[in-house]
């Protein structure tokens, strides 16, 4: 029975192939006894199932919006979620990572410094005042995200496009702000 906590395994759809320090991370994790959540994308997903099942590890839920997971390499199981939004839309996939925000006490992001869904669950964890450690895949570096400076560090590694396009999908700028808001109104 893992006694570590949860930790939510994710990243972006663009990356098939992980870094050895990843993989190495992931190892850790499991090493650990912690149990895992992680989605049933393709891209990172499908790539950190592949790993989480050369370990043999048992302690790992698979999230799906829906009824059939895409992607279940370890036949793990599953946490159905049924999204309150068309079939197929980001919506309706957004929320089965919303629910693994909530059901973790860590996260692990794999990270092409563009894409959107990534971040936002970054910033989901972020505003459950849950810590996550980010692999720039470009970088090849970790960034630990447990406060908005972390989070900033982050958000300079994007482009003005990847910014742009962040801003348009999930209003990053709001998000920050009430971010910002949360973090402001702990302190007296």
């Amino acid at each position: 029975m893992p006694t570590s906590g949860t930790v939510f395994i994710a990243g972006s759809i663009a990356i098939s192939r992980l870094h050895p320090v990843v993989c190495d991370r992931i190892t850790n994790a499991v090493d650990r006894d912690m149990a895992v959540v992680v989605g049933d994308a393709d891209g990172a997903d499908t790539a950190i199932q592949r790993v989480l099942a050369d370990l043999q590890t048992a302690s790992v839920t698979v999230y799906c919006s829906g009824d059939k997971p895409r992607n279940n390499i370890g036949d793990w199981p599953v946490e159905h979620i049924y999204p309150d939004a068309p079939s197929g839309t980001r919506r309706w996939f957004t929320a089965k990572d919303l629910a693994m925000a909530e059901a973790a006490d860590y996260g692990l992001m794999i990270w092409d410094s563009r894409s959107t869904g990534t971040l936002s669950n970054v910033i989901e964890l972020l505003g459950a005042n849950k810590k996550s450690v980010v692999f720039v895949n470009k970088n090849k570096e970790f960034v630990r995200v447990s406060d908005l400076d972390g989070l900033d560090r982050l958000i300079a590694m994007m482009s003005a496009t990847a910014r742009d396009k962040a801003e348009q999908k999930i209003r990053l700028t709001n998000k920050i702000s009430a971010l910002r808001h949360q973090q402001g109104a702990l302190t007296f």
